[in-house]
């Protein structure tokens, strides 16, 4: 598989995602990219110049891409490091959405908290 290949079906999975849970960009990775290729984690993690630990926790979701992890992405896959970014991006707000979160109340503006003189 081509890496505009890989690109294309990352892409097209993300935007099909805007309207359910998105993948974390860890299964991106494993399923289009490790999976589709027949690369096992220690050869991705030695090709990324990371450890086999590190690879692992992100395509196991326990942790997200960092912007040091986008530049070796996308280096790796011929990419934009803004892709992956924006893949965590989507992933953590939806994540962040789905929890109950407190009421807080819209920015009240000087003109209607400040008595006139």
């Amino acid at each position: 598989m081509s890496n505009w290949q890989i690109i294309w079906i990352t892409i097209k999975r993300y935007n099909m995602s805007a309207m359910y849970n998105p993948p974390h960009p860890g299964e991106i990775i494993k399923e289009d990219v490790l999976e589709a290729e027949g690369i096992n984690v220690t050869e991705a993690a030695r090709q990324l110049g990371i450890s086999r630990v590190t690879l692992s926790r992100l395509l196991n979701g326990k942790t997200g891409v960092s912007v040091d992890m986008a530049l070796r992405l996308s280096q790796w896959l011929g990419t934009t490091p803004e892709i992956w970014l924006r893949m965590q991006d989507v992933y953590d707000l939806w994540q962040a959405r789905k929890t109950k979160r407190p009421h807080i109340k819209p920015l009240e503006s000087r003109e209607n908290t400040c008595s006139p003189a």
